[in-house]
């Protein structure tokens, strides 16, 4: 045996290179593992015989191990949390790396460190030039502070027993079933970093500008799951278009869950990056937080948001200053500042119109509407509702315009139009000019969507003609387009053709007349060219010919609880509450005629849970003459009421209200009383029987988020849980009211703190008010509860788009919705059963508009509900299959990138 230390001895060439010249093998069992041997070791690996055997330790949870495409993805997250790029640049160390790597120089496995701890262990066998082998033990890590810097010290023994003791241990560690081999994406990360050159940002103005420099090393790419496909397609599509003289118009209808906010985001961040303007989002009240910190979280953008006073930036800070001087170079203003018609909105909106942006961005943009949408009115002039006037105002003062919506169409064809009427105000190649019969008032605009679906059609080929050349497609759609533009001397900004049909000679004639009964109107037209969607079914099954894998992986949806059997049966005291509930708003019904929402309130809550509606009917009778906001401050949602006598109980409504409350007092609500929460417990402990008779693990065991509407509820779940099940409960909710419930026990957490937990998995189920339906992405768990089903169906799409999105760990989710018996939500269901999966296939989601037939049902008008689904045509009425094309784009490799500080400092700057 021969021992060294780091004082007596240079442990890098007096051992390590010594042994490893003209070696035929090296294994090594390390505590971690680190380019930086190469400074020390890269010349005798290149003179070894064989090669060079790794394991090493990884972050791996021993869960990820399970298929390659987990370990791959906790690979790529542990390697870019290590940030290589912002090591000292050492492109030789990175190249020689790089080439070890690839030619299987070197061979790396890794193996999770919760299973092993190998940095408590740390040996090697290296099989010599002349065949003899040595061992050795000790404390040094295969890193230059392990050999070359730390005080370390090694055992070599060369004798025959010792040397066989330590190669079965490398053995057993190297191919146990938990070792993975080091995945693709580091080995081609280690040579792009080997070619990295920085650059800045006005270099990349005047040059070709591409994204990839600011994408391949974004927050997205690095830390979470990356940019798929039909992501970046659309990234670059947009930017592209920014970058020329009309600018990017578009709708962007993908399906919830196939990440729109982030492609929106990093598009914008290129035009803040590429131009000089500011950027505006407009965005519903409840997604102001979320638009902030999935900026912040997903591409390290600053932003501000306008709280109705002053701006609030990414880290809480408030800064006193109009809506016109946001200080940072993104600002998020709410929908209801512009939807509000009062004096003060007035004066902010104007003061935003006074300005001129980059770009304007506004999400969940159906809501701009016209106020005359009914079947008999369509051919009328829009009577625009304040968003859709103020959209309409503002698109001439930006260059680019993006409006998102997962449904552009919720019952008319007409709505499309009212969307890319917005977007074509200063860019006529949008709908063409004032002249266009695209956008000609009235009949006109109704026929030029019944041509686009094939309802309509026209004989005569010089009138078709005046439809197809105003606007006249780009030369990159068609090479009959590009030729025809060609003839009329047309430059790539202009979009309208102002020869007529004869004025072309007879082979572009032919042209035209090929191009036309081609499927012009379906294949060319202007819907299809600026309305971009993009549905989950379409990406699952669409192989990439590149990498001969679908676009989007699968993520299968099993919906549970549908049943006409499974909704939960009230009974006794519990069921007499109920239908006081009902009585009581059917009262108010009688009394007042406006505040849908709110007279229906209480029904709302107690079909949430029966401790919701318990604690609502209390505060409605101790302190109703209070605000609403103050009396009913356990909803995550904003309550208004259009009429403030609603408040004043008559003697019925205040004795039947009584009677509600003394129902449920005598129940006392414990946990065996409601069977919503029996429900739940089942679910978590023993799983569910599928309709192929299987039963599921538990849900506790595959991660399962838990929803409401209503803190109440969710604290009340959570609370009884914690006592029934071994483990942490989370609670996920606004305001401070985030934390864990462990054996009844509360613990205070910050919101980012849960996230954390449940990316680990420490947490397993998690309990939520709405707000986690918002900007939390819940990969990791693979089932969801509906306690309550919320009566605005966007919000059940929300939550399910928790689970059911981009990096989902599981091939399969589970969605289980609850329902009481002979409730509002069971009775709506009952109306919509037959429609639901119509609905769906059509939309992929339930429209908004159905938000009214719940308030129909609570108040009794059963007939209205159903006048309400009848509208609902039964063929998508704007069934145009407008995919977009989705290409593979290579940012990955990139090695030209954005100076970071500089990038930082253009975003924070006040408008």
């Amino acid at each position: 045996m021969r021992k060294y230390s780091s004082l007596r001895d240079k442990l890098f060439s007096d051992f390590l290179n010594e042994k490893l010249k003209g070696a035929k093998s090296y294994d090594r069992i390390a505590g971690y593992f680190s380019s930086s041997i190469l400074d020390i070791a890269g010349e005798a690996i290149e003179n070894m015989e064989g090669k060079v055997r790794i394991i090493c330790n990884s972050d791996l949870d021993v869960n990820d191990v399970k298929t390659a495409k987990l370990a791959s993805e906790s690979m790529k997250r542990e390697w870019c949390e290590f940030k290589p790029e912002e090591l000292p640049p050492n492109s030789d160390r990175f190249r020689r790396l790089y080439d070890f790597l690839k030619s299987g120089k070197i061979e790396v496995r890794v193996l999770p460190k919760e299973k092993f701890g190998l940095e408590h262990g740390k040996a090697g066998v290296f099989t010599l030039a002349d065949g003899s082998k040595t061992s050795f033990m000790g404390s040094v890590n295969e890193s230059v502070n392990g050999w070359k810097i730390n005080y370390e010290l090694v055992w070599e023994d060369d004798s025959p027993e010792t040397v066989e003791w330590v190669q079965q241990e490398f053995d057993m560690l190297w191919n146990s079933d938990y070792a993975v081999r080091l995945c693709d994406f580091v080995v081609e990360d280690i040579k792009r970093i080997s070619k990295r050159a920085v650059i800045h940002v006005v270099d990349w103005q005047e040059n070709k500008s591409e994204p990839s420099s600011v994408a391949v090393e974004s927050e997205v790419t690095r830390q979470g799951f990356g940019l798929w496909e039909h992501q970046k397609y659309f990234i670059d599509k947009a930017f592209r278009d920014h970058k020329t003289y009309g600018g990017a118009r578009y709708v962007l209808a993908d399906e919830v869950g196939l990440g729109k906010t982030v492609q929106l985001a990093m598009a914008a961040e290129l035009m803040a990056l590429y131009g000089e303007k500011p950027i505006l989002i407009i965005v519903p009240k409840t997604l102001l937080k979320q638009w902030q910190s999935e900026l912040w979280d997903l591409l390290g953008i600053p932003s501000a948001v306008w709280n109705g006073r002053l701006w609030v930036d990414e880290n809480g800070l408030e800064y006193p200053l109009s809506i016109d001087k946001c200080p940072r170079k993104f600002g998020i203003v709410s929908q209801g500042i512009i939807n509000n018609g009062s004096q003060g909105c007035l004066d902010l909106k104007s003061q935003l119109l006074s300005r001129s942006y980059e770009c304007v961005i506004c999400d969940e943009s159906h809501r701009a509407r016209r106020r005359n949408l009914s079947a008999n009115k369509l051919n009328r002039s829009p009577e625009m509702n304040n968003l859709y006037r103020f959209l309409k105002d503002i698109s001439v003062r930006t260059h680019s315009m993006l409006l998102a919506t997962a449904t552009p169409v919720q019952l008319y064809k007409i709505e499309a139009f009212d969307l890319l009427n917005i977007l074509s105000q200063a860019n006529g190649s949008v709908l063409g000019d004032g002249s266009s019969l695209w956008r000609k008032p009235n009949d006109s605009i109704l026929l030029g969507l019944d041509l686009i679906t094939g309802e309509a059609s026209i004989d005569d080929f010089a009138d078709a003609w005046r439809w197809m050349a105003n606007p006249l497609p780009p030369s990159d759609e068609d090479i009959n387009i590009a030729r025809i533009r060609s003839e009329a001397d047309m430059s790539d900004e202009s979009y309208r053709c102002r020869l007529m049909l004869s004025d072309f000679p007879k082979p572009v004639q032919n042209r035209i007349e090929e191009l036309y009964y081609d499927g012009f109107f379906l294949k060319y037209n202007p819907y299809i060219r600026h309305i971009i969607r993009r549905e989950r079914s379409y990406l699952e099954n669409t192989i990439n010919p590149e990498t001969k894998q679908p676009y989007l992986p699968k993520i299968k949806v099993v919906l549970l609880g549908e049943g006409k059997n499974d909704s939960l049966v009230l009974t006794g005291y519990m069921k007499d509450a109920y239908e006081k509930a009902e009585a009581f708003c059917e009262l108010l019904q009688k009394r007042v005629r406006s505040a849908g929402l709110f007279k229906t309130s209480l029904l709302c809550r107690i079909g949430s849970s029966m401790v919701a509606g318990f604690k609502t009917g209390s505060k409605m009778l101790n302190e109703w003459q209070y605000s609403v906001k103050e009396s009913l401050e356990d909803s995550e949602d904003e309550v208004v009421a259009d009429s403030d006598n609603i408040r004043d109980l008559t003697p019925e409504e205040y004795e039947i209200l009584n009677e509600f409350v003394k129902d449920l007092s005598k129940v006392n609500i414990s946990k065996d009383a409601d069977p919503k929460f029996k429900r739940t417990l089942d679910i978590l402990t023993k799983g569910l029987r599928l309709e192929n008779g299987q039963m599921t693990k538990p849900w506790k065991d595959i991660g399962c988020i838990i929803f409401s509407q209503y803190y109440d509820t969710v604290e009340w779940i959570a609370r009884n849980l914690s006592e029934d099940i071994d483990g942490e409960i989370g609670v996920y909710a606004g305001g401070s009211k985030s934390g864990v419930f462990c054996n009844g026990e509360w613990r205070s957490e910050t919101r980012d703190n849960i996230k954390a937990m449940v990316k680990s998995r420490k947490l397993k189920i998690l309990v939520g008010t709405d707000a986690a339906s918002e900007g939390l992405n819940l990969q990791t768990l693979g089932s969801l509860i509906n306690v309550d089903l919320p009566w605005n169906p966007t919000r059940l799409e929300q939550r399910k788009g928790r689970i059911q999105r981009i990096g989902q760990i599981n091939e399969e989710v589970y969605v289980y919705n609850m329902r009481y018996k002979g409730s509002v939500e069971d009775r709506v269901h009952e109306l919509l059963s037959g429609r639901m999966e119509s609905i769906y296939k059509m939309f992929g989601q339930l429209p908004d508009v159905l938000e009214d037939v719940w308030v129909d049902v609570a108040v009794g008008d059963i007939e209205k509900a159903k006048q309400r689904i009848n509208e609902i045509p039964q063929k998508h009425p704007f069934e145009v299959k407008y995919h977009d094309n989705v290409k593979a784009v290579d940012w990955e490799s990139c090695s030209t990138v954005l100076d970071k500080s500089e990038i930082k400092k253009k975003l924070l700057q006040q408008w």
